[in-house]
């Protein structure tokens, strides 16, 4: 029905490329012109939007009269020709009016290219059928009702959200055709092999053959078809429920679960569209972040009233004016230490802080052309690397890594420097000018390299780094925004504006509020242990993690409102809260601490006004109105209350108190935060099945409507037949009894002619009903059944086509939409292949733990061939085989009054258990009993099999009594029970498989907690609506709402959607059924309304959109498990033999080595995360460096190295996201540079060795380079000093030096440039070395600016010194010019080092002497 969404399908024109000279140009073609016949003004009512509205309004009125249509009495079914047939002919001929005009105006041809066109000629024909007197309100109906489709166009939002799930029509279209095939098959089959059974009308022809296979599909009553069966077909029952089985299992499993994977996959965002909502969604964050609350915003459309300062005991001889507090506050405290930022920023690359980081305005750059070998090979060098750069952006979600036999670490450690090569270094890094090549193979002379790679970088390149800067300049216009309010505006942030900001009570009340358990133990900056007065409660994770969830003050309150709510659970409608003095007490202790709640957290955070205040959002809202509700209706109590009265009202606005616990727990406030953002495709999903419901409702009334009542004697036909009464037989058992044996009992019963008891199609309202109800599978068989009976076999299909479209298609849409969207709003949906890849292998890491054995022994000893026997695969397939056979010893019952089987049993069991007790030994003896006693599943295999032969003892060698024997029976069973549950720790896959589902349950906690306190809230409701409703047909001793344990356990049968609404429908019963009372306890009678209202609510939340949540849950923890092995970045195999490897290193078994045995481990590691290390010691280095950095050089753990290598394994460009990316690069780029840094020092401490290895030993005694470079290096920060040869050189040369600094831009501290020591130079005998000069010159040129780093490779140049020189060589003494002697005779330390100290001394002296000769 939808067109193409390439382009629109209601517009009327379309583009074409035509050329013009020397131009191409895309021209506008108006298809109304070409095609129609009508002149140009009725085109253009045709494209008028006056046009389309009205006949948008004609579908709507048509809708709505067709609905209005009810039947009263009997007359009206048999009058067709009344007035709402004559205005659907009015409407039918407006309609086809409508086709014909545009059939007119766009041609016949231009008019059937549009799908939706063609729809409305085939309504318009449809309808024009129908409005035949003999074919009226019959099956042509369905063309009228399907007019309120057009009713789409009217909404462009619900049009997209159709097409995105059903435009692509082959994918639906085709699991529709490939399930109405399969029915037609399983029913032709079915016929075929139960047609011959006598008195058997299920598979008697072909169409009652496809209704009973239509209800197995619809999961509804398919037991009693497979019953039936089997007691009609007698010897060949099990190969009859083998087959009714295998079907059911088929179709509700396989093809109902393909329409949700069909629905999902309709879903999913491309990968390009994934990445733009990523962007999307932190820009939206970005703006929510720099905008303040309309409530903070009110304080803005004041006047500034800023805080003033009046100054006394002054003389009054000059006219002081006031003076801000903000101001004077700054010299009234105390200076405040500043950081020092220690990060190297580049001279050329600190000017970027105030420009846009990408360039719209390209500056001329002087470029010169040359034709030689090395320009060309450059520039052709530039040109292969960028297009590598473009093919990496456009590439799909394959992880590029280069072919050939590396490991995943060597492969992803080339990709990155090749990367890195392409996009530029990191700015602040170490970089070097070269010549810039252009596209064409030109070169730019005298150009940065930055410059060039700035230019040949995409705009993607910048979209991180132009995020995150976006996001702090909005972090800080928000806090300038809010410190300008608290500075201009004194009341604001200011609680009851009366609180003062900085007063002690407040903080005091702040300290209460924000009061919590902190349960982080190492400190995430620094890695440290911190210290902690509980640490007993760290070893116990998760109450740890569980006490540091919310604040004490919050976890108080949590605590009083489950006390509340169980205190609410006691009342019923006999022992209300107004006569008993207990519940009294309870709900007066409620009242008093959440008033010393909401007065502490007013008190410290304000009320609506403040940043932080409780109003500040719903949650804060509903925590104010549950309070207020609650003071109220403690104040007022009142003694009566009749039903709907304000009372009642009161009373039911109480149940709202256990969704407190919803605003008090934040990963519960979080759930139905990421809930609540998607309500908009839930919305829409609602919308589309309420207008399916109203159209088959419509076809219904018009149909059926008047035509299900009958007399509910069964031998009248005709109401005026229905009068009197009759003997109504009453059976006494459900059970199938042969024919002439029923028992004679019974009564008399007035005849009635009625509608069926619970449904009916005589108005909308009761088809709506009936059709929700259908909708849920819950009495679909009955309204089939009733109108065969009571209309005919034909109309059954009305029945079939809507539970198909409602059930196969509707609901599997709201289930796919549920779980779509809550993953969209989580975040995992909008991930790409590879970043959910990335994820998976997360949680494969968290999920894998270390071994917990001993490493196999060296040689070949006996314990050796021990050790391989327990861990070989046969070995462990054995103890599984046993495993299973000792647990089919269940199969047979244990009982004592049966002793030969029993002892049997027994036997069975003992020899099972005797051979449990050999494996333990072999482990043993393999593993040592310290090195099995380490792992826990050893030593619960080790509890297990002592039991076992405590129960061999107490079997075989006491003679038990009977009660005794079937005691001791109970605990073999127990002991057989246990032991199968060891069965998953045997295989890696089902350990795997036990701990995904096990972390499902965890991360489902908090939904399941969710449905368990809107169950609660549901059922104290209940208690209050329905408490005192009489029993009916459902509602009965074992399902009613007297008490809130029993509603609370008729609301979980409704859950699983058990016969709710027979309950509903129970609880409407009205008057003359029921009797009336004064108060709301008095009456035996429901509400209507109010029962409608609350199971439609309840079940909808709970069933349709709360147990989808859990299957999202599911669905997202099992992929990880699911997930395909080859697409896998790291699998099981890498893993493993990375546990295995670990196995060896960690010799204590506890999870943790020293950081120092990481080198070991990883030199150990072989498969795909082995390193070379003769060819990658580089990456090597990394690693290691990034280890001792983790922790401080603590020890590290097991995940902590793992961790390590699956980021070192992956291309991080495309597996991880925004935030995470630009954190880890910053992290490896920081360990690349300390890790150069070292390896400079270390090069240069083994090239000073040998020099002092070298030099005699007279100027051993005087050399001190390695002393003083490890001094600077060790040195983070420090200032340029001299050291004088005299005191007195000293003094005049920090007179005359003027002082030499680095400045900054703002918000850097002002540093100078590092001291760098200097020797006194040796006497004239001696070889020359590090010295001082006797004084430093006014003239010096000022250092340029550098970072703090010297060890980095940091030179200062420009720094003059003076040198002098003393030759003995030939006799000859040199002078030495005043020129000269402004040089100092010394050396910088880390710069041109040379093996040679006494040639580099005399290149610089010969150098300075030319210099003063030019």
């Amino acid at each position: 029905m939808w067109g193409s969404r390439g382009s629109a399908t209601d517009s009327d024109s379309s583009q074409v490329i035509q050329c013009e000279g020397n131009t191409w140009k895309m021209v506008l073609i108006d298809e109304n012109k070409a095609k129609g016949f009508a002149p140009p003004f009725f085109q253009k009512i045709l494209c008028s939007n006056f046009f389309h509205t009205f006949f948008l309004l004609l579908v709507f009125a048509n809708a709505i009269t067709g609905a209005t249509l009810s039947f009263q009495d009997q007359a009206s079914v048999y009058n067709k020709l009344d007035g709402f047939y004559y205005a659907e002919v009015a409407f039918t001929v407006l309609f086809d009016l409508e086709a014909i005009f545009k059939i007119w105006c766009l041609g016949f041809q231009g008019y059937k290219k549009r799908p939706f066109h063609k729809f409305e000629l085939i309504l318009a024909i449809g309808n024009t059928l129908h409005v035949i007197p003999s074919c009226y309100r019959g099956h042509l109906t369905y063309f009228q009702v399907l007019r309120v489709v057009r009713l789409m166009k009217a909404s462009p939002m619900l049009e997209d959200f159709c097409f995105k799930i059903f435009g692509p029509g082959k994918k639906l279209g085709h699991l529709i055709l490939f399930t109405m095939c399969l029915l037609i098959i399983a029913s032709s089959i079915s016929l075929q092999l139960f047609c011959n059974i006598r008195n058997f009308d299920k598979f008697a022809r072909f169409d009652q053959a496809f209704m009973s296979m239509f209800q197995i599909l619809a999961n509804k009553g398919w037991t009693e078809v497979m019953q039936i069966t089997m007691w009609k077909t007698d010897r060949f029952y099990p190969i009859v429920a083998i087959y009714f089985i295998f079907y059911h299992l088929f179709v509700t499993l396989i093809v109902i679960s393909s329409f949700v994977a069909v629905i999902l996959d309709n879903l999913e965002l491309d990968e390009e569209i994934k990445k733009l909502k990523q962007l999307k969604a932190r820009e939206q964050v970005t703006e929510s972040q720099q905008k303040l609350p309309m409530r903070l915003r009110v304080f803005a459309k004041f006047p500034n009233h800023p805080q003033m300062v009046y100054l006394y005991k002054i003389p009054s001889d000059f006219s002081l004016s006031q003076v801000r507090e903000s101001f004077m506050r700054q010299f009234s405290t105390p200076e405040v230490n500043l950081t020092v930022d220690i990060q190297e920023i580049s001279e050329e690359n600190t000017t970027l802080v105030k420009i846009s980081p990408v360039k719209l305005v390209r500056q001329e750059v002087m470029g010169s052309k040359s034709g030689g070998a090395m320009e060309k090979r450059s520039g052709i060098t530039l040109i292969v690397r960028d297009s590598a750069q473009q093919k990496m952006q456009v590439c799909g979600s394959t992880q590029l890594v280069p072919a050939g036999p590396k490991s995943l670490l060597s492969q992803q450690y080339q990709l990155r420097m090749d990367r890195r090569s392409m996009r530029g270094s990191r700015p602040g890094s170490l970089k070097i000018r070269s010549t810039g090549a252009k596209e064409n193979g030109d070169i730019n002379l005298g150009m940065p390299t930055s410059s060039i790679l700035n230019r040949t970088r995409t705009p993607d390149d910048y979209d991180i780094k132009v995020w995150q800067q976006r996001k702090q300049q909005a972090e800080i216009k928000r806090s300038q925004q809010e410190e300008d309010l608290r500075e201009n505006h004194p009341l604001f942030d200011t609680p009851l504006f009366t609180v003062g900001r900085e007063s002690r009570f407040r903080k005091v009340c702040q300290m209460i509020v924000n009061a919590q358990y902190s349960y982080t133990v190492r400190d995430p900056i620094t890695g440290k242990e911190l210290n902690n007065k509980y640490k007993s409660l760290h070893k116990l994770s998760f109450c740890s993690k569980l006490l540091g969830l919310v604040t004490y003050l919050d976890w108080v309150m949590i605590m009083v409102t489950i006390l509340s709510c169980i205190s609410m659970a006691f009342e019923t409608p006999k022992r209300r809260i107004m006569n008993t003095p207990e519940l009294q007490i309870a709900e007066y202790a409620f009242v008093i601490c959440m008033s010393i709640e909401m007065g502490l957290k007013v008190l410290a955070n304000g009320f609506f006004f403040t940043p932080k205040g409780i109003g500040k959002d719903f949650g804060g809202i509903l925590n104010l109105f549950i309070y207020a509700v609650s003071v109220i209706f403690l104040i007022w109590m009142p003694s009566e209350a009749e039903r709907d009265s304000p009372a009642q009202v009161f009373m039911l606005l109480r149940c709202l108190r256990p969704l407190r616990i919803f605003v008090l727990v934040p990963h519960m406030r979080k759930v139905v935060y990421e809930l609540i953002r998607g309500f908009k495709e839930i919305i829409l999903v609602s919308v589309l099945l309420v207008v399916l419901m109203f159209m088959f409702a419509t076809y219904g009334v018009h149909v059926l409507g008047g035509k299900l009542h009958k007399c509910n004697d069964p031998s009248i036909t005709t109401k005026e037949e229905c009068t009197g009464r009759f003997f109504q037989k009453v059976f006494v058992t459900k059970m199938k009894i042969p024919n002439g044996t029923e028992s004679g009992a019974g009564f008399y019963v007035p005849r009635t002619w009625s509608n069926p008891y619970n449904f009916n199609f005589d108005n909308i309202g009761s088809a709506m009903l009936a059709l929700f109800e259908v909708l849920s599978l819950e009495g679909w068989l009955e309204v089939r059944d009733v109108i065969i009976e009571r209309v005919g076999l034909e109309y059954a299909i009305y029945v079939h086509v809507f539970v198909f479209m409602g059930y196969m298609i509707g609901l599997t849409l709201f289930v796919g939409v549920v779980i779509a969207n809550y993953s969209e709003n989580k975040g995992t949906a909008l991930l790409t292949v590879d970043q959910r890849r990335w994820l998976d292998l997360k949680g494969r890491i968290k999920l894998a733990q270390p071994l917990h054995i001993p490493p196999r022994p060296d040689g070949t000893s006996f314990r050796a061939k021990m050790y391989d026997i327990t861990q070989h695969k046969k070995f462990k397939a054995g103890t599984v085989l046993l495993i299973l056979v000792n647990c089919a010893l269940l199969g047979q019952p244990w009982k004592s009054s049966d002793a030969g089987r029993t002892f049997i049993l027994g036997s069975v069991s003992a020899v099972c258990t005797l051979l449990f007790l050999c494996e333990v030994v072999i482990k043993m003896i393999a593993l040592t009993p310290k090195g099995y006693w380490t792992s826990r599943r050893n030593r619960f295999d080790m509890l297990l099999t002592f039991l076992g032969v405590i129960w061999i003892i107490l079997h075989f060698t006491f003679n038990l009594t009977e009660q005794t024997s079937d005691a001791n029976n109970v605990f073999g069973v127990i002991i057989i029970v246990l032991r199968f549950c060891t069965i998953c720790g045997k295989h890696a896959a089902l350990k795997m498989l036990t701990q995904t589902v096990v972390m499902s349950v965890l991360k489902s906690f908090f939904i399941i907690t969710g449905m368990f306190l809107l169950i609660l809230f549901y059922a104290l409701l209940g208690v209050i609506l329905f408490g005192t409703v009489k029993h009916g047909y459902n509602l009965g001793r074992q399902a009613n709402f007297e008490t809130t344990p029993m509603a609370i356990a008729l609301l979980f049968r409704i859950v699983t959607g058990e016969d709710w609404n027979k309950i509903m429908h129970d609880c409407m019963v009205a008057p003359p059924f029921c009797t009336v009372g004064g108060n709301f306890w008095e009456s035996d009678c429901g509400n209507v309304k109010a029962s409608i209202l609350y199971f439609f609510s309840f079940y909808i939340i709970i069933t349709y959109i709360v147990l989808n949540l859990l299957v999202a849950i599911i669905m997202e923890n099992f992929s990880l498990f699911y997930s395909n092995e080859e697409d896998a970045l790291l699998n099981y195999n890498d893993i493993r033999n990375f546990q295995n490897t670990w196995n060896i290193v960690d010799v204590n078994r506890k999870g943790v080595i020293p950081v120092r045995r990481v080198k070991f481990l990883l030199r150990l590691l072989k498969g795909r995360l082995e390193v070379d290390l003769e060819k990658e010691r580089l990456v090597f280095k990394h690693m290691c460096y990034e280890m001792e950095r983790l922790h401080g050089g603590m020890d590290v753990s097991f995940h902590d190295v793992i961790s390590m290598l699956s980021y070192r394994s992956v291309d991080i460009c495309k597996s991880l996201q925004l935030e995470e990316l630009l954190a880890r690069q910053e992290l490896e780029y920081t360990i690349e540079e300390e890790v150069a840094k070292q390896t400079i020092r270390n090069w240069l401490d083994s090239c000073l060795k040998r020099i002092r290895a070298k030099a005699p030993p007279q100027q051993k005694e005087h050399t001190n380079l390695i002393s003083n470079l490890r001094a600077t290096n060790e040195q983070p920060l420090f200032t340029l000093t001299e050291q004088p040869s005299s005191t007195a050189e000293s003094s005049e040369d920090n007179r005359n030096e003027s002082p030499i600094v680095r400045t900054r831009k703002k918000g850097m501290v002002e540093l100078q440039p590092p001291n760098i020591l200097v020797q006194p130079p040796p006497p004239p005998t001696q070889s020359p070395t590090l010295r001082t000069s006797p004084r430093v010159e006014k003239e010096r040129p000022t250092l340029k600016k550098r970072s703090g780093r010297l060890s980095s490779g940091t030179n200062y140049k420009g720094l003059t010194v003076n040198l002098s020189q003393t030759s003995e060589a030939k006799g000859e003494t040199l002078t030495v010019s005043p020129l000269q002697k402004t040089f100092t005779e010394s050396v910088l330390i880390g710069e041109n080092v040379s093996t040679n100290i006494q040639s580099w001394w005399g290149d610089q002296f010969s150098q300075q002497q030319q210099e003063q000769e030019n």
